[in-house]
C-alpha cells in the first residue's frame, strides 16, 4: 500500500480501542497520517457530535497534534471523504458482523478484533450464538476472512481484505503448540491440558458482578467451563478434535496479561535440545515470539505492554512429559499490537515496524 495508510478505528473506547490508537499514533509509517475515530453514528433527526479524542483517552495527548484530533459519528461517507483504506472494528461481535460486509462493499479493508469472523465451522461459531448465521452475506463474508496469526498465515494475510485478529487466550495456546502439533510430536489419545489465567482487562471495559474490584482484588477464579468462545479456535488451528483437548481459563487479579500452563505428553521421548531446535526453526523469522530455554520459564511481568508472546517448557527426565508456558499482554499480542502487526504485512512493511 505503499509509505503511509488511512487508516480508521471504530470503537476507540474499549481497553483495546485505546491501546489500538496509541499503536496507530506513533507508528513509523503513519506519522502523517493520523487515524480518522470514529464513534457512534448520529442518530436520524439529530446533530452529529464529535469527542476530543484526548478527553476520552488523556494518556494519548502527546505534542505531535494529537489534541486536535476527533472522534466523528460514524459514516460511510465520511471514510470515503478521509480516503479510509483499512478500517479496524475494536466493536462488539454483532457490530463486527453488520459493518464488515459492508466495509468490503465499499472496497475498504477490514482488521476485525471480535470474534465475528475467527471461525469456519458453524459448530464452532454456535458459542457466539450469531443472529445471521447461516445467510448468504454471512457465508460470502466468511468465506473472505483470514485467521490474522501472522506466525502462521504470514501469506495469506499479505493479500487479505478481512482479518480475524485472534483471541488472546486463543493466541497464547495456539502459539505454544502448533509447532508439536503439526510436527505430529503430541500424543492426543492422552489428551492436552491448557490452564490459562488473565487479568481482569481481558473481560472489556463495563463492569460485572465478576470483575469489579471487590470481587477480583485478592481472587482466584474459573470460568467458563467446557464452554469458553474461544476453544474453536485451538480446534480450528490446531487441527485437534474437541476430546483431544481441554482449556480452562481463569480470571486473575492483575489489570493485564495472560500465562498459559500447557500438559503435553510425546508420543516418542525427546530430548531438551530437540524440543529447543523444533521452537526455534518453526519460529524463525518471527519477530514477536521469544523463546525461553529450559529452567528459564516467561512470566506476565516479562510481556506486559508489549507485543511479544514468549514460550518456554520444562521436559521431564523420562522425555515423554512436556509443560509449556506461554506469556502476553491480553491487549496487545492479544488485540491491538496483533492487530497493527497484521497491518504491517497487509501494506507490505516490516512485520514488527511501531511495535519494538
Amino acid at each position: 500500500m505503499g509509505d503511509s495508510v488511512q487508516t480508521a478505528v471504530l470503537g476507540v473506547s474499549g481497553y483495546s480501542g485505546a491501546e489500538l490508537a496509541r499503536l496507530l499514533l506513533h507508528h513509523p509509517r503513519l506519522k502523517n497520517t493520523p487515524p480518522v475515530f470514529l464513534g457512534r453514528p448520529a442518530v436520524e433527526g439529530s446533530v452529529a457530535k464529535e469527542e476530543p479524542l484526548t478527553t476520552l483517552h488523556p494518556q494519548l495527548r502527546d505534542n505531535n497534534g494529537s489534541a486536535g484530533l476527533k472522534i466523528e459519528p460514524f459514516s460511510w461517507e465520511l471514510l470515503k471523504e478521509r480516503g479510509v483504506k483499512v478500517l479496524f472494528l475494536a466493536t462488539p461481535h454483532e457490530q463486527s458482523r453488520e459493518y464488515a460486509p459492508l466495509a468490503l462493499e465499499h472496497g475498504i479493508k477490514v482488521i476485525d478484533l471480535s470474534g465475528a469472523w475467527r471461525l469456519e465451522a458453524a459448530e464452532n461459531r454456535a458459542v457466539y450464538k450469531f443472529e445471521d448465521d447461516g445467510t448468504d452475506v454471512a457465508k460470502a463474508t466468511q468465506a473472505k476472512a483470514v485467521y490474522g496469526s501472522p506466525e502462521l498465515h504470514r501469506e495469506e494475510i499479505r493479500n487479505a481484505q478481512l482479518l480475524a485478529n485472534p483471541g488472546c487466550y486463543a493466541t497464547s495456546v495456539i502459539l505454544a503448540l502448533k509447532p508439536l502439533t503439526e510436527a505430529g510430536w503430541a500424543d492426543t489419545d492422552r489428551g492436552i491440558v491448557c490452564d490459562a489465567k488473565s487479568g481482569v482487562s481481558g473481560a472489556g471495559k463495563a463492569p460485572t458482578a465478576k470483575t469489579h474490584f471487590m470481587y477480583a482484588a485478592d481472587n482466584l477464579s474459573a470460568y467458563g467451563v467446557f464452554g469458553h468462545r474461544h476453544t474453536g479456535e485451538l480446534l480450528e488451528q490446531l487441527g485437534l478434535e474437541r476430546d483431544e483437548i481441554v482449556f480452562q481459563p481463569h480470571l486473575l487479579p492483575i489489570p493485564r496479561g495472560i500465562l498459559s500452563t500447557i500438559y503435553v505428553s510425546l508420543k516418542e521421548s525427546k530430548t531438551a535440545a530437540e524440543i529447543a531446535d523444533l521452537y526455534a526453526k518453526f519460529y524463525a523469522g518471527s519477530p514477536m515470539v521469544r523463546l525461553f530455554g529450559p529452567g528459564n520459564l516467561p512470566q506476565i511481568q516479562y510481556v506486559v505492554r508489549t507485543n511479544y508472546c514468549d514460550i518456554g517448557f520444562e521436559l521431564d527426565k523420562g522425555g515423554r512429559r512436556l509443560i509449556l508456558v506461554s506469556c502476553l499482554d491480553n491487549l496487545l499480542k492479544g488485540a491491538s499490537g496483533q492487530a497493527v502487526q497484521n497491518l504491517n504485512l497487509m501494506c507490505g512493511w516490516g512485520e514488527s515496524e511501531g511495535l519494538e
